[in-house]
């Protein structure tokens, strides 16, 4: 049991607790259960961002957003029976129980299979003209901007290739000489890295048209001027998880109305609500994408991700949100730029 214990919490733990708990150990999921051990259910950051986006309070209880029917796997199961359970179920861990159902250890995906690299593709859209940053970008493009020590797009690449990823394309187009010139080919990272050169602006979708070639794996499309500190495994798992066509990444965004908010029936007035606060979510700049959705990609054209999501729903394509709770940050303005570079010591440690 030793080890174990850290990722354990009872059923009345509250959910933003537990939240902290899977961080921290960054094992990607806790074990709901009882005072005996045995395993009520299990809950992952799945589980968590899907809670956030159906309204789940974080002071609530940890029961309300459990899985109470996970996968699990009993005492002397074969290692054989393990990996093809790992593999069949695209799993990354499963909890272990004896015939009372009390937690006995749990198993990682990673101990059994090769998970060091992973092949998915990286685009990084790098061709924008930045202009509600100029002066700034009247001489660098803007995802080349240096955000703490280094350009915001060296330390997106190098948040990805922390995780593994390997396979990268970065879309230029302003002042492309300046990003081709600093990365190269990404051998200084240990990467590929590959360009999709626009003659003309196509758009955060319309650039995916110049793919030479198709991915056959889910494909993370992302803008080269965000911060982020968000776990690209978690998101893929997510995307995969659900079997999505498409995923977006989003965050909340709060924005109090500054008057007092009347609510009214007809000509009847209901109720004054003073300065109250509305929540949205927001497109965050983050895509996973499967291959089959570049073909509905025109080329040619300028066409944006909005207009690519739009399409997808209308067709009745799988089409997912992702919400962000890490730390995120898109650098499109000066005050955005500047608060970046007050955070950035402390957020990139």
């Amino acid at each position: 049991m030793k080890g174990l214990e850290e990722i354990l919490v009872s059923a009345d733990t509250k959910i933003i607790e537990t939240m902290k708990n899977i961080d921290q150990t960054g094992n990607q999921i806790a074990l709901v259960v009882d005072n005996h051990l045995r395993l009520l259910g299990t809950v992952t950051d799945g589980d968590i961002r899907r809670g956030i986006l159906n309204g789940f309070d974080l002071e609530e209880p940890i029961i309300n957003i459990m899985n109470g029917k996970p996968i699990v796997i009993k005492q002397g199961i074969s290692k054989q029976e393990i990996r093809r359970l790992f593999q069949r179920k695209q799993l990354r861990q499963i909890p272990v129980v004896d015939n009372e159902n009390r937690v006995t250890d749990i198993i990682f995906s990673d101990a059994l299979l090769d998970n060091s690299t992973l092949d998915n593709w990286v685009v990084l859209m790098a061709g924008g003209l930045g202009t509600r940053l100029r002066p700034l970008t009247d001489t660098i493009p803007k995802p080349m901007l240096a955000v703490g020590t280094k350009p915001i797009i060296q330390t997106i690449l190098e948040s990805f290739v922390e995780l593994g990823f390997h396979q990268f394309y970065f879309s230029v187009n302003y002042k492309k000489e300046l990003i081709k010139e600093h990365f190269g080919n990404g051998v200084k990272w240990g990467v590929s890295i590959n360009y999709i050169d626009e003659v003309q602006r196509l758009g955060t979708a319309g650039a995916l048209s110049l793919l030479r070639s198709k991915p056959t794996q889910p494909l993370i499309v992302m803008n080269g001027d965000i911060l982020t500190k968000v776990n690209f495994h978690q998101l893929l798992d997510f995307h995969e998880t659900n079997n999505a066509a498409a995923t977006m990444c989003v965050i909340e965004y709060n924005y109090q109305v500054p008057y007092g908010v009347v609510r009214t029936d007809g000509i009847t007035l209901c109720s004054i609500e003073e300065k109250p606060i509305e929540k949205y979510f927001v497109n965050a700049g983050i895509y996973v994408l499967n291959p089959e959705i570049l073909d509905l990609i025109p080329e040619g054209v300028f066409y944006d991700m909005p207009t690519l999501f739009a399409e997808l729903v209308e067709k009745n394509l799988k089409t997912l949100v992702f919400p962000i709770r890490e730390y995120w940050m898109d650098i499109g303005r000066i005050n955005d730029f500047e608060r970046a570079n007050n955070e950035f010591s402390e957020v990139f440690k």
